[in-house]
């Protein structure tokens, strides 16, 4: 399809987004990006565009949340009409500035729902990060944001049914989505052998029971049950490491010495963020178990991604993830580590029938959330937008 007959759409980004996300939209739309600089390029995500050869064209506006809040606004006030569909993100501040001069401009905005923002925020004051009144201010601000953009915004494209429920607490005109689902090519099963080839090529323990932590270390996550459910794996004899990849793996492996757990520094492991086209997929294979410990999710794309590499997932039953991956991961109770390490155990004394499981949901993520269907669907949202004319007459 030739870029003339893609819509023209601009993507709000109003913090971070992944290159996997942008070079999937690149292939559906005639797509701009209006970006807070330091973000953008603290990221990384200038240099990924440019090593993925994308021709994107990428407005970068200076200062920080306040003034890009308002500069951004100024920017699609003086250039909305340029495109035939907005894109922005979650129903809060950058979603706002889009659809005021969406509504003013007459150009449809979508807003694109991947976590539950409130349930997320809650989580600082659980780990007491914020004080009460903290805390009630800045709920009752995202409540208010997320009222008036839910009234405002044309549609609003959720992940799954359990974000779908969130965001239908604010707006009617909610449809499923699926961010940018899963390449069930690059996240593919590797056999024993293989397995131990990746963990040389990679410099990880070969003989050892590898629990895979793909997580950025945040308020939402929950590390501490993963770092305390691993000690327990131990001293019931199984010589288990935890590998965390993600930005801030420095406090994961900060928080395994603070919570003085035995020979910490020998099995909880920590790496940068790999990239997530190139060697990440490595990773996921490589693992005996991928674990997603949290307070709260949407849903978490690296239980799809482990479950396609068909590797076992033991993950939080909360959020998104209790609601789909019931029949294909082992779930554990919120903050329960005796009942994580449960899971693990079962893993390394089953490890057939895990896998087994494991390959079930292969054949669902392949299904239900497969890359190519992810983004049909966003080709078909922006040409639906793209031709309805009606906006154009506002």
């Amino acid at each position: 399809m030739s870029s003339a007959a893609l819509p023209r759409v601009l993507f709000v980004v109003e913090g971070h987004t992944d290159i996997r996300f942008v070079a999937g939209l690149a292939g559906v739309c005639d797509l701009t990006m209006l970006v807070p600089a330091a973000t953008f390029r603290a990221s990384g995500l200038d240099n990924r565009m440019r090593e993925a050869g994308l021709r994107v064209p990428v407005h970068e506006l200076p200062g920080g949340r306040m003034a890009f809040q308002w500069r951004s606004f100024l920017w699609l006030w003086r250039h909305a009409r340029e495109f035939q569909v907005i894109l922005s993100q979650e129903l809060l501040r950058g979603t706002l500035s889009a659809n005021l001069a969406g509504s003013l401009r007459g150009v449809p905005v979508v807003a694109s729902v991947l976590v539950p923002a409130i349930e997320y925020f809650r989580c600082r004051r659980e780990r007491r990060q914020i004080g009460p009144v903290k805390a009630w201010a800045g709920e009752t601000l995202m409540r208010w944001l997320m009222t008036v953009n839910g009234r405002l915004v044309t549609r609003c494209v959720a992940w799954g049914p359990y974000l779908q429920s969130v965001a239908a607490r604010y707006c009617s005109r909610v449809q499923p989505g699926h961010y940018y689902g899963v390449d069930t090519g690059y996240f593919r099963p590797a056999d024993a052998a293989e397995r131990s080839e990746l963990r040389r090529r990679h410099g990880l323990p070969v003989e050892r029971f590898l629990i895979l932590f793909p997580s950025r270390v945040s308020h939402e996550k929950d590390p501490e049950t993963v770092l305390r459910a691993t000690a327990q794996l131990r001293e019931r004899g199984l010589d288990a490491v935890v590998l965390n990849l993600g930005g801030g793996y420095e406090d994961f492996l900060r928080l395994a010495a603070e919570l003085k757990l035995q020979g910490a520094s020998g099995w909880a492991l920590g790496r940068p963020a790999m990239h997530p086209m190139r060697e990440l997929a490595d990773y996921f294979r490589a693992a005996d178990v991928i674990c997603q410990a949290s307070l709260e999710e949407g849903l978490s794309l690296a239980t799809l991604e482990g479950l396609a590499c068909g590797v076992p997932v033991v993950a939080s039953s909360v959020g998104g993830m209790a609601v789909r991956l019931r029949d294909h991961a082992l779930l554990t109770d919120r903050r329960d580590a005796k009942m994580m390490a449960d899971a693990f155990e079962k893993v390394a004394r089953e490890p057939e029938t895990a896998r087994v499981q494991a390959m079930r949901g292969r054949e669902w993520v392949a299904a239900e959330c497969h890359r190519e269907t992810a983004f049909a669907d966003w080709h078909r949202i922006f040409a639906e937008l793209a031709a309805d004319q009606s906006f154009r007459r506002r």
